[in-house]
């Protein structure tokens, strides 16, 4: 995977991949990692794409080599941003964006902000809108989160989530931590503090063709994709899910890069002036 080094509209420097045999000629993907693992969790998935899809793979701001131990910088303002700047780096004026988890709020955040940049989404395991009461749990899930981090390390922060989440994602967790900037990791934590929407209603006037694979879990709930692949005017519901037969970023890319590719086709007609 070949830098590419940028900055934000804020100036915060920051960093994203491509595969070396990217397709110039293939519409741009931005597809953006979840939260916890790094652009690494994505590349096998990016692989499978080539030529389907000229694949950028950011590391979001806080994860990777996209170090920002600032906690005031961690805003989904500031992340939809951060793909703007990706874009306006690369001379790219649409594309497609789209990630997994945290890659998939921030792609749709994006998407309602930036509308006229923004072709299509491909959304993988949908992060949940908490109501109120939810809300505050997850923001006492992200201080214990830093404060582990702060106290023990990284390793120590996520000791007690492991167990609880599905094997891909444990997987992809593990492969980031030796990079991972345990700083960073729990600045990136302030993002509980921010609420990124409150109600699928907030989306629906998102109208560009939109993929969205279930999620598995209680954070990522596959009631939430099916309602709002029914919301979106060009909402399409995948007839794949996560899972815990997943086992591996492998796995993950292997199970997922061929309802992409139906996808991009499906929509050829829309995605083939995107290109890099």
């Amino acid at each position: 995977m070949m830098p590419i080094r940028y900055t934000g509209h804020d100036g915060w420097p920051l960093t994203a991949f491509v595969p070396e045999d990217a397709s110039p000629d293939a519409p741009v993907l931005v597809l953006m990692h979840g939260g916890g693992p790094d652009h690494r969790s994505l590349v096998p998935l990016a692989r499978r794409l080539a030529g389907s899809a000229h694949v950028i793979l950011p590391d979001i701001r806080g994860y990777g080599r996209s170090v920002c131990a600032d906690p005031a910088r961690h805003t989904w303002a500031q992340y939809a941003q951060d793909v703007i700047a990706l874009l306006d780096h690369l001379g790219v004026d649409r594309a497609l964006v789209g990630g997994a988890g945290l890659g998939t709020t921030i792609s749709l955040r994006t998407a309602l902000a930036n509308p006229e940049r923004v072709a299509g989404l491909v959304l993988i395991s949908l992060e949940d809108i908490e109501d109120a009461a939810a809300k505050q749990d997850e923001i006492a899930f992200m201080e214990a989160f830093a404060a582990r981090v702060r106290e023990g390390g990284l390793d120590a922060a996520w000791d007690p989530i492991l167990p609880h989440l599905s094997p891909v994602i444990g997987a992809m967790v593990r492969e980031a931590l030796p990079h991972a900037d345990p700083a960073s990791a729990a600045a990136a934590a302030a993002i509980g503090y921010d609420r990124a929407f409150c109600s699928v209603d907030e989306l629906v006037a998102i109208d560009v063709p939109t993929l969205i694979i279930p999620g598995a879990d209680w954070r990522h709930p596959a009631g939430l994709a099916r309602q709002l692949a029914e919301a979106l005017p060009y909402g399409r519901l995948a007839a794949v899910a996560m899972s815990t037969d997943l086992q591996s970023s492998g796995d993950f890319g292997r199970s997922f890069a061929p309802v992409i590719q139906k996808f991009l086709i499906e929509f050829s007609d829309i995605f083939s002036n995107i290109k890099s």
